[in-house]
């Protein structure tokens, strides 16, 4: 499984402002010096890297500056058993490449928006994280952003709606997140591990019931669910404080964090659309306020569904293992 990516702030040049600032905008960790530890939980939660902090700098976490090839032999021998923060002076992409190519848990230290960016699309999967090295709030605070935003832009594909089918009664799941939804936003969601409907957060107003921009009403209890590092998983497995994969409309993703998952009995519609010859497909609540999302990012209720109506999907390739995609030859009917 792809694991979610790290943000650490490096305040080894004491800051309590600068601590208050990773806390706030929600850094995985900070780099403080010995002794610092209890200074950091007296402001509140938040995991250190020192020699006596809750991750052991020198053991658990290991420091390399590039500076020859050989440096880089042994970042990819350190990365196999520990953390490793690697910095550079003149270093370009390449070495960072090799290394993420040969090794495992690989953190680069970084100094503003355009360089985080960078380091986190290297060979697509980027670094496992970065080391955030400024003493500017506001770079801060974009580059955690960025950084929990998932970064990943995922090239959506309009459908047309080819069947639309009332079915009985069955289970399915209200997925409500700690985050708003903004309008055309929300989750990606099939009956198969390779074909999603983006289907809209429930933030429309209407006459009847009452927006609840937090929720995803998403389908069967059976469905996947795209989630951040391109995993899936059912709809039935998600949980409080699991994280999911809000998607907007142009393909811009982001990490939000599960509050409740409700399952309840309701009646349900089966959606199938096409975009040449892929098909997608997904088991519904039967009700208008579950809603499809157009190309421009208008949601588009069931209750009106049609025949050649034209909405958002996402396709992928290969089959899944726990959740993980592979390259195997799988067939979901």
């Amino acid at each position: 499984m792809s694991e979610r990516k790290q943000v650490w702030i490096d305040c080894r040049l004491w800051s309590k402002k600068r601590v208050l600032t990773a806390l706030e905008s929600g850094a995985d960790a900070v780099i403080v010096p010995a002794g610092k530890s209890k200074a950091v939980r007296e402001l509140g939660r938040l995991k250190t890297v020192a020699e006596d902090g809750d991750l052991k700098l020198g053991s658990a976490v290991a420091e390399v500056e590039i500076t020859g090839l050989a440096d880089q032999e042994k970042i990819i021998s350190l990365g196999k058993k520990r953390t490793v923060i690697v910095s550079g002076r003149d270093w370009k992409i390449i070495p960072l490449e090799n290394i993420i190519a040969r090794s495992g848990r690989v953190m680069a230290v970084v100094d503003s928006l355009p360089s985080a960016r960078t380091a986190l699309g290297i060979l697509e999967r980027g670094v496992a994280g970065v080391v955030v090295k400024s003493t500017s709030p506001k770079t801060i605070r974009e580059i955690v952003r960025l950084v929990k935003s998932g970064g990943e832009k995922l090239d959506l594909t309009p459908v047309k709606i080819t069947a639309i089918e009332e079915l009985g009664m069955g289970d399915r799941v209200c997925v409500d997140t700690c985050s708003v939804f903004a309008p055309g936003e929300g989750m990606l969601v099939g009956n198969t591990g390779t074909a999603f409907f983006l289907v809209h957060a429930e933030s429309v107003e209407t006459p009847y019931v009452a927006p609840r921009p937090f929720r995803v009403n998403a389908g069967g209890v059976h469905a996947y669910t795209l989630l951040p590092g391109g995993r899936t998983c059912y709809l039935s497995e998600l949980k409080i404080a699991d994280e999911v994969m809000p998607v907007g409309f142009r393909g811009e993703t982001r990490t939000a964090i599960v509050g409740r998952a409700k399952v309840e009995k309701r009646p349900m519609l089966l959606v199938r659309a096409k975009s040449g010859k892929r098909e997608v497909s997904l088991i519904l609540q039967n009700a208008e306020t579950i809603r499809l999302v157009r190309p421009r990012g208008k949601p588009l209720s069931v209750a009106v569904l049609k025949k050649g109506d034209e909405v958002l999907a996402y396709f992928t390739s290969g089959g899944r293992h726990f959740g993980t995609r592979i390259e195997e030859s799988i067939e979901e009917k």
